[in-house]
């Protein structure tokens, strides 16, 4: 069966390779890529299902995962398709599978777990394609024909990566790219990016994400706080690449640990950066921090979209960024300055002893914020909004804390807190909110970028470690001195949220501010103005009049077609939707066993058909009241949508 399957795929996979080598565009049917094209702008030039027909779209199939340990982090993988065959990691195997009917075609057992995404390598004229997985400890080589190890890469099909990254690697002509997932402790393991080609498996390059003595950015490390430095990594599984400049932009995010800095003081670069790099040598070229001295573990998530504009009479060729803040950055993607400025503001600080605040954080001036980041007592959330059980709990929270709290807009810092002494609570908007790993999209024909964002926060306080204390993040026993403190124990981390029980008993848990909770946003990044916005998501747990909330939707991300519509899971309300990019009306919906929490694609399968593909599974998306989440599904699968034939 693999034999005569590896015949039937042979002709078109090298078909591929002399196109993808050309340089050009991937195919029209295909999504090769994680975001699709290497400037990751997740747009589809497909328009069989548009505006008009979208409201008969229909599941076509489905495939069912049932992954031995995967959890949640396979329910956010994304497969890609090549020429009507989709390939997807889900955990204990990667399979591949006919696009157009979910015939499972092979199966590759995995040791260990692999998720997120799979790589495409179309091969350089000599050597045939190549898919790319890693689980964590390696990146190893597959045949697309038939599933087995390509024993020509690395050592017997496989290279050891030395520090861990749980992701496949980004793929540009023959180079494969890797962040690190590095424990966010103190002192540990670098968090440097690293090379490999992708024919031998030979180490190329690697870039150092905290800049040792002599290089650009050594200085913004005061009193040494850079030696040994762990975190400061692209934890993230994919990145965006300038095919005209061979330049390969990395959002590193923050150092660790994540809420002190107290021996890290200065800006600390990379960290909460996008760092330009070539992507063939490594060599640095340029960079932009979005956020001095992280004390808000709000990384950067997700890589920019590329895409080219007229702005002011001028041909522009920029990169939006968004990140946790929920602030869009708009650069000129060749030297990283601001296309419509970026203004250094004053920002409060604390006093937690030893800290080093940094005085100024970059804020641009367009676009406006993406979401809320000032509150004051009027922003708590009323029975009028949701209901009074749920206000109750939101109030008791608040009064649990003194009742007074501290916010001076965006960056608000964490104050000390000594046992027995007066609480000082700041609220923190959007910590946990903005944008997440979802990232945007962007329709290069109109110039508008999609992004979803969450509206969330914290509250708390700084606390001296008590030994023995487990301060979460995988930071129990470290050396660190403080870190966020909550009403669930030391240290616990503390959202903006509260629970109350409904009528049959079920545990319910809803942000504490006021709604909307969640939306989807166009910026025209032309003007750099915002286009539209809309709610995205609704609320189950409350009456008909008051579900139109929003939600939370920090997991998945959108996706754009020439067809005109925005298609989008990303929420944890059980629903995969479809929007009119150019108003953000919602058009279609379907509601799905599952939380759809990972990025969509579209790809035509071999009847011509078009086809949207999304993981339904993940965190937060296991049956029962909506918030009551955390938990993983252990069902994950794969929905597939289609016109009717």
């Amino acid at each position: 069966m693999r034999r005569s399957m590896a015949l039937m795929l042979s002709a078109a996979l090298l078909a591929q390779t002399a196109q993808a080598q050309s340089g050009s565009a991937p195919p029209p049917g295909d999504w090769p890529r994680y975001a699709r094209d290497l400037g990751s702008t997740r747009f589809s030039p497909l328009r069989q299902i548009d505006r008009g027909n979208v409201g008969k779209l229909s599941q076509a199939w489905s495939f069912r995962v049932r992954p031995e340990g995967g959890g949640g982090l396979v329910g956010s993988s994304t497969p890609i398709a090549v020429d009507g065959v989709l390939y997807l990691p889900i955990g204990n195997a990667v399979v591949a599978l006919e696009g157009h009917t979910g015939k499972e075609l092979w199966r590759h057992p995995v040791k260990g777990l692999a998720r997120r995404t799979v790589s495409w390598w179309p091969g350089d004229g000599t050597l045939g394609p190549r898919l790319f997985y890693s689980n964590g400890a390696s990146i190893t080589a597959l045949d697309p024909r038939t599933g087995e190890i390509d024993t020509g890469f690395g050592k017997d099909g496989s290279v050891a990566l030395g520090v861990p990254y749980a992701s496949p690697p980004t793929v540009y002509k023959n180079v494969l790219v890797v962040g690190a997932n590095v424990a966010e402790m103190l002192v540990g393991p670098s968090g440097n990016s690293r090379a490999f080609d992708a024919r031998t498996g030979e180490k190329l390059w690697e870039f150092n994400t905290v800049p040792q003595p002599g290089e650009v950015g050594h200085e913004t490390w005061l009193n040494d706080g850079w030696k040994g430095r762990s975190g400061t990594n692209v934890w993230v599984w994919y990145m965006t690449v300038d095919e005209k400049t061979d330049t390969l932009y990395m959002p590193v995010g923050g150092p660790s640990a994540n809420y002190y800095g107290g021996d890290r003081p200065g800006a600390n670069l990379f960290g909460n950066s996008i760092v330009a790099v070539d992507a063939l040598t490594g060599k640095y070229r340029w960079h932009f921090q979005t956020i001095h001295h992280d004390l808000w573990d709000s990384d950067l998530p997700a890589p920019p979209v590329l895409y080219d504009a007229k702005v002011g009479g001028r041909t522009v060729q920029a990169l939006a960024e968004t990140g946790k803040p929920g602030l869009m950055y708009i650069l000129d993607r060749h030297d990283g300055k601001p296309v419509f400025g970026v203004e250094e503001k004053p920002v409060a600080a604390a006093d937690v002893p030893g800290e080093w605040y940094s005085p100024t954080q970059p804020i641009p001036v367009k676009p406006r914020d993406l979401v809320r980041n000032h509150w004051t007592p009027e922003d708590i959330v009323s029975a009028a909004d949701t209901n009074e059980a749920h206000a109750a709990a939101c109030r008791a929270l608040l009064e649990s804390y003194g009742g007074t709290f501290f916010n001076a807009g965006p960056f608000t810092p964490f104050f000390l807190h000594e046992d027995g002494g007066p609480v000082k609570a700041s609220i923190n908007l959007p910590n946990n909110g903005g944008s997440n790993w979802g990232g945007s999209a962007v329709d290069p024909e109109s110039g508008l970028i999609f992004i979803n964002v969450s509206e969330g926060g914290s509250i708390g306080f700084m606390e001296k470690r008590k030994e023995g204390a487990d301060y979460g993040r995988g930071t129990a026993g470290s050396e660190q001195l403080y870190d966020r403190a909550s009403l669930s124990g030391p240290g616990a981390y503390s959202t903006f949220t509260a629970s109350y029980e409904d009528e049959n008993g079920r545990k319910v848990t809803m942000p504490c501010i006021r709604p909307p909770w969640g939306r989807l946003i166009a910026v025209d990044g032309k003007t750099g103005e915002i286009a539209w916005a809309t709610r995205l998501g609704v609320s189950d747990d409350l009456p008909e009049d008051r579900k139109d909330t929003g939600r939370n939707n920090g997991f998945g991300g959108p996706i754009v077609t020439a067809g005109g519509l925005v298609f989008i899971g990303a929420t944890d309300d059980r629903r995969f939707r479809a929007f009119d990019a150019r108003n953000g009306k919602e058009l279609w919906e379907a509601k799905l066993e599952y939380s759809a929490q990972a990025v969509p694609i579209t790809y035509q399968g071999k009847d011509g058909r078009q086809y949207v593909a999304v993981m339904a599974g993940g965190w937060g998306a296991v049956s029962g009241p909506q918030g009551a989440g955390g938990k993983p599904s252990n069902n994950e699968s794969l929905m597939v949508f289609a016109l009717p034939k």
